[in-house]
């Protein structure tokens, strides 16, 4: 990603100023067993990796900040430099995917939910949090991102579901605030 790295400014404070609580949602909504191998797309410093990985067979990280990268390595965990729009993995590896926070962060949304399905395995689920757009707070937000030049964009949930309808109608959206879940199964 072209541009300077704010994640890798971001990480040595990331998991402190923005702790994951979300797992018994996580855990209940991706149905996840620890028969899964769970790919953390976006997952930079591994904050929401952890809280899964005891849950699961084993959980990789991908993101595309080497400081972010850095962090989740330094807690064990297995995480690799990759953009999200073209992840090196073969064909239906994951059992699960989880993308936390994450979407509108990746410059080409489109591309990469086609990659995510691409290395969701047949009965697999993708997990989308994303933070709602139509909320009034959210869009504070995003306009505190665009004035740092973070290159954010934010879609609504949607139109997220929509990224992955040539795929598949199977997906529910659950709205819970500020923030919405994208569930969609293969």
């Amino acid at each position: 990603m072209p541009g300077f790295d704010h994640f890798s400014h971001l990480a040595p404070i990331y998991d402190r100023a923005l702790p994951f609580d979300a797992l018994d949602r996580l855990l209940s909504y991706g149905k996840l067993s620890a028969s899964n191998l769970v790919l953390d797309a976006g997952g930079g410093t591994g904050r929401v990796a952890s809280a899964v990985k005891p849950y699961v067979y084993d959980v990789v990280i991908a993101d595309v900040s080497v400081g972010m990268i850095n962090q989740a390595t330094k807690k064990g965990l297995l995480a690799l430099i990759s953009p999200v729009e073209l992840l090196p993995f073969s064909d239906g590896l994951f059992d699960r995917i989880i993308m936390i926070d994450a979407l509108h962060h990746v410059n080409d949304q489109f591309a990469a939910a086609n990659e995510l399905w691409r290395i969701l395995a047949p009965g697999g689920i993708i997990l989308i949090e994303e933070p709602d757009i139509r909320s009034y707070t959210i869009k504070l937000v995003a306009l505190v991102e665009k004035l740092t030049l973070m290159r954010s964009h934010f879609i609504s949930p949607p139109k997220i579901a929509d990224l992955f309808r040539p795929h598949t109608s199977d997906l529910d959206i659950r709205d819970e605030g500020t923030n919405s879940w994208i569930i969609v199964r293969k």
